[in-house]
Formats: structure tokens, C-alpha cells, sequence
């Protein structure tokens, strides 16, 4: 399957190393496979959203990879190339040479610290399997630690998944200040056991720079707020919201969400323009 884009230079915020001193942004992002609300099944325009963004590390969900309804298309290994930035893909569900799940993208150095499985309910054993991916991205002299996951539909599911990821095997490995980023989609709003658990040990980036977080789901009418990024260690959330433009209203169910986080005596530089990048590939590469 061939994708093409938009020749034209995709606008975005200014992120220039000067602007950007200190900060890096991250986005999380249920794909839903890359069809839109409008049946249109594009990688590309995932790509666009992103770009427009100026997101620095990216966190998605619900990726195909090699499956026949997508055309057998490497989703996240599509999108990663059209941005020029790299990526590892983690395969919640495996059906033969089939894969769906959750990948993370970077033009940062990054390295893949682990991939695996989150717990499911024993008394519900046909529920779609879950999964979490961890690595580490360079920024400058800081090292930091960002996981991205997407969890259950069910509440009881949603905290044992919560506890999980919290345990010495996952975040709680990690020195109290250690630099540490938690993105994805939780199928939990603010009131639920499950996000309660998560915020007790962890920032949620969203509520503490709004006093009133935006919904983020279902993206043309958002009515919930389940998309969440949490903060850890020696960290500062300086702004967050959900990109709502005309674009990320119909390429997905869900609307990404963005977060600008200030590292302690890091200077981000060299990270290429997103935009830019992609208004420069050739006829092939698109």
C-alpha cells in the first residue's frame, strides 16, 4: 500500500531549539487503527496530525501491524518513516503473523528497556489482551524513562492494569526523582479506581496545568477525559491540551493529547522539524 501526502509544508508550532529550551513534547494518541470517522483508512493523515503537533516523543494505540484489514501495512513503521523518526512497536495481541498494539516514536536516541503483557481478569477470558511498552530517550544529559500502555475496557481490568504498571517491575522500579513519562489510553476518567491509583504516586500532566482538563474522547463531540500523560520525578508540566483541529476531529475516534514537560538542566536541539520533514520527501518515500 502506497501512502501519499500533501506536498505542501505542513504548519505547526514554532520549535526551534531556541523556543523549545528545556522542554520536550510529548503526545499521546489512540490511532484507532488509522481509519478516520469518515471510513477513510490513512496512515498519512495519522503522519499529518502529528506533525502539525510538534510532538518530540510520541505515544500511539491501537496499531496494525501486517494484518489483512489493513492491507498488511507495518502501521507504526509507516508513520515513524514518514515522520523520519524512529520507533518500537509492542504486539498486545498476536493472531499468526498478525499484530495489534502500541508503539513509541522518537528522533531522540531511545532504547528499549522492556515489552510485555499487562494482567487480564481470570473470570473474563475472552477480553482483548493488554500490553505496555518501556524505553529510554536521551534528551541532552537526561535520561528519561516513558512508557506508554492501553488498558482494558473493564474498571476491575483497568486497576489491575494500574497496579501493574506501578509495581517494582514498571514504574516502581524507578528513584523517586527520576525523570519519568506515563502516556496512553486508559479507558478511565478521574473518577475511577483506576486513575485514582495512578495519581496517587504519579502527576497527571493534564489536570495540573488546567484547572478543567478537556475531554478527549469521542474526538468530533469529546464528552470524556480517558487519554491521560502522568508525571514523574524531576519533572515540570508546563502546558497541556488536546489537538483539536479540523484533521485530528476525524482521523481518529480519539483526539490527541498534548503535553510540554521541562526537564531540569536539559537543552533539546537537533530534533528536526516535523513539518518540514515531511514536505521534503521524495515522490518515492511518499
Amino acid at each position: 500500500m502506497v501512502c501519499e501526502l500533501s506536498p505542501s509544508p505542513l504548519p505547526g508550532p514554532d520549535r526551534t531549539a531556541a523556543a523549545r529550551a528545556h522542554q520536550v513534547r510529548f503526545l499521546t494518541y489512540n490511532v484507532r487503527r488509522c481509519y478516520g470517522l469518515d471510513g477513510r483508512y490513512a496512515p498519512e493523515r495519522i503522519a499529518e496530525v502529528i506533525a502539525e503537533s510538534g510532538a518530540d516523543v510520541v505515544a500511539l494505540q491501537e496499531l496494525d501491524m501486517h494484518r489483512l484489514r489493513s492491507g498488511n501495512v507495518d502501521q507504526a513503521g509507516v508513520i515513524a518513516a514518514m515522520l523520519r523518526m524512529n520507533y518500537h512497536f509492542h504486539p498486545a495481541l498476536r493472531v499468526v503473523e498478525e499484530s495489534y498494539g502500541d508503539a513509541i516514536l522518537t528522533a531522540l536516541p531511545m532504547r528499549l528497556v522492556k515489552a510485555g503483557a499487562l494482567p487480564a481478569l481470570r473470570t473474563h477470558r475472552m477480553l482483548e489482551p493488554r500490553g505496555a511498552l518501556w524505553v529510554e530517550i536521551q534528551i541532552a544529559h537526561t535520561a528519561v524513562q516513558v512508557f506508554n500502555t492501553h488498558f482494558g475496557l473493564i474498571p476491575q481490568e483497568c486497576v489491575i492494569q494500574a497496579e501493574a504498571l506501578l509495581s517494582p517491575g514498571w514504574l516502581g522500579s524507578l528513584a523517586p526523582k527520576a525523570p519519568a513519562v506515563l502516556l496512553g489510553d486508559f479507558n478511565s476518567h478521574a473518577l475511577t479506581r483506576a486513575y485514582k491509583r495512578l495519581a496517587a504516586r504519579l502527576r497527571d500532566a493534564h489536570a495540573v496545568a488546567s484547572p478543567r482538563p478537556s475531554p478527549t474522547f469521542p474526538s468530533r463531540w469529546p464528552l470524556l477525559r480517558i487519554d491521560h500523560v502522568f508525571a514523574h520525578g524531576d519533572i515540570e508540566v508546563v502546558s497541556a491540551r488536546p489537538l483539536r483541529t479540523q484533521i485530528a476531529r476525524v482521523a481518529s475516534d480519539h483526539l490527541p493529547l498534548l503535553v510540554d514537560l521541562k526537564l531540569p538542566n536539559a537543552q533539546i536541539a537537533d530534533i528536526p522539524d516535523l513539518g518540514s520533514a515531511l514536505a521534503s520527501l521524495s515522490e518515492d518515500e511518499r
